[in-house]
């Protein structure tokens, strides 16, 4: 930080700016309000972090200390402050976690450039610095990360834990991060670890008992109950089940028709034809839809939600509960895909195509009670595929909704690391070791360029410096140690906040992958290069 207050070097020709004050104030507003936003979310950054209470328009809170919700939740109008909101989506897109060390990182590249602003340096020297100084930094990282050997739980483990260690269920760590780790596992293909889909996990959320009392299903959760209208049955053994996305009901006419009734006698008559409320073909129809449901062996039915006419009716219930076949009804189309690729079936369009060979096999369809609610739980699936259920409880919705959140990053953050198998040290670790390294290579530098590239490296101590002062530590003294440790030789050592001091991040098992922090620094470079660039605001009708 004493870099910023030496001579600058001889400048070359170009390399100074002088603008008119429309331009200047223009670029000021940007970075001022895009500053403001990393501002506010800089006190929710690491394991002491703050937690936000967010209170929206219709009366719903949330608490959470997840940069990318607390932006996403924000009224923001000025345009650059905006950047910042997509650049923390962004993140969370490419690596799920580091949404508020992105932000945060981004607002202290601002503060550095607007002093280099103030002293007159060209913003086009200044991004192409940043650029140059951002692939040196990505280099240095990479040679300091270590590799991991493909299907290592411990080093997932240890991953998701450094990820859950700031959010508010974090006592909870030791629960969620193997099932993380085990949910990654269940998913990923070894021969292609590019592939891994969070989609292909579920997570099934439940008001009632404690998040002690979340487990990961061997097998399939599925949210809706079955059908009792008709007393039909709540658990099936040796399931045969099938998945339909026909209708269990009689179609509706496609144009209205008006009867007109003149007499009592001819009401009686509709009366004698219409028993129980439906006419005979009606009956005859639902009737020979259950002979062939019942012909194909299957005996459990997960019927998809229909937006045509009811999926099911009372005298189809009835039917089906006759004929011992247990019914699951409103399934969501968008859940179509997962639970298909879970039974290993194919769903069925269809009643014709209603086949022994269309059904998936399993031990065990039984409803059970869960908290305040009942779900209902597939397990013992034979052709069961690569996909993982895990089954979320939680006292009041907010932990619940909190507790989801988390996992989601500690899903995202053992993705990170099966498809890119590097882990480095946490705890403002590498971002100390590349304000070092940064800064002897920045005194081999000539020209403003040197002096950009210092004032990168001054900017990244905003991380520990953060840690710390969240922790009510003093920064001042634990970056100067830190400076003073990584310029000895100690690279992975960082700060310990349960300790309350400086120590090795590797022996405290303070992990994290390589893709958080490569992507944070990346993406956060180049959203304070795009708004270094801009020098005026046009608008528009």
């Amino acid at each position: 930080m004493a870099g910023t207050t030496a001579a600058a070097p001889a400048a070359r020709k170009g390399e100074f700016l002088r603008e008119n004050a429309n331009k200047k104030d223009v670029r000021l507003m940007n970075i001022e309000a895009a500053k403001a936003v990393a501002d506010a979310i800089r006190t929710s950054l690491g394991p002491r972090g703050a937690d936000k209470m967010v209170a929206q328009a219709d009366g719903h809170v949330i608490i959470t200390n997840d940069g990318a919700t607390i932006l996403n939740k924000m009224t923001v109008e000025q345009p650059a402050a905006k950047m910042l909101v997509e650049l923390a989506k962004s993140q969370d897109v490419v690596a799920g976690d580091g949404t508020t060390s992105v932000t945060v990182l981004a607002g202290a590249l601002l503060k550095k450039s607007l002093e280099l602003l103030e002293r007159g340096v060209h913003p086009t020297i200044i991004s192409d610095a940043f650029n140059l100084a951002v692939g040196r930094a990505l280099g240095f990282l990479e040679a300091a990360a270590l590799p991991v050997a493909a299907g290592d739980r411990d080093a997932l483990v240890r991953a998701a834990n450094t990820s859950l260690s700031s959010k508010v269920v974090h006592q909870y760590s030791s629960l969620l991060s193997p099932m993380a780790a085990d949910c990654i596992l269940a998913v990923s293909d070894p021969a292609r670890p590019e592939a891994t889909d969070l989609r292909d996990v579920r997570l099934v959320t439940k008001v009632g008992g404690t998040i002690d009392d979340s487990e990961m299903v061997d097998g399939l959760v599925l949210d809706q109950r079955a059908a009792k209208a008709a007393s039909g049955p709540t658990r099936i053994e040796n399931a045969k089940i099938a998945l339909i996305q026909f209708q269990v009901s009689p179609p509706k006419s496609d144009i209205e028709n008006n009867v007109i009734i003149s007499d009592y006698a001819q009401m009686d008559r509709i009366l004698k034809a219409s028993r129980n409320g439906y006419a005979p073909e009606e009956r005859n129809y639902i009737l020979q839809l259950v002979k062939k449901i019942r012909a194909s062996g299957a005996n459990v039915l997960l019927i998809q939600k229909s937006i045509l006419r009811d999926a099911v009716t009372d005298l189809s219930l009835h039917y089906l509960a006759k004929a011992k076949i247990m019914v699951v009804k409103d399934i969501e189309r968008e859940d179509i895909e997962f639970i298909s690729k879970t039974l290993g079936c194919s769903p069925i369009a269809h009643v014709d195509h209603m086949r022994a060979d269309k059904l998936a096999s399993a031990g065990l369809v039984e409803e059970v009670p869960v908290g305040s609610g009942r779900v209902v739980k597939v397990t013992g699936i034979e052709a069961r595929g690569a996909t993982a259920t895990v089954l979320l409880r939680g006292s009041n919705s907010l932990v619940l909704e909190e507790a989801e959140r988390s996992l989601h990053d500690a899903l995202c953050v053992v993705r990170c690391l099966v498809q890119k198998r590097f882990l480095i040290a946490g705890g403002g670790s590498p971002e100390i070791e590349l304000a070092v390294k940064l800064g002897q290579w920045a005194k081999t530098l000539v020209g403003m360029e040197s002096v950009c590239v210092r004032a990168f490296a001054e900017a990244l101590e905003i991380i520990p410096g953060t840690l710390a002062e969240n922790a009510g530590m003093n920064p001042i003294e634990v970056v100067t140690e830190l400076r003073r440790l990584h310029a000895a030789g100690h690279q992975h050592h960082g700060i310990n906040v349960r300790k309350g001091s400086v120590t090795d991040m590797l022996e405290e098992k303070v992990v994290q992958p390589l893709l958080v922090t490569s992507s944070a620094l990346s993406l956060a470079t180049e959203c304070v290069r795009m708004i270094l660039k801009i020098d005026d605001i046009v608008p528009v009708r």
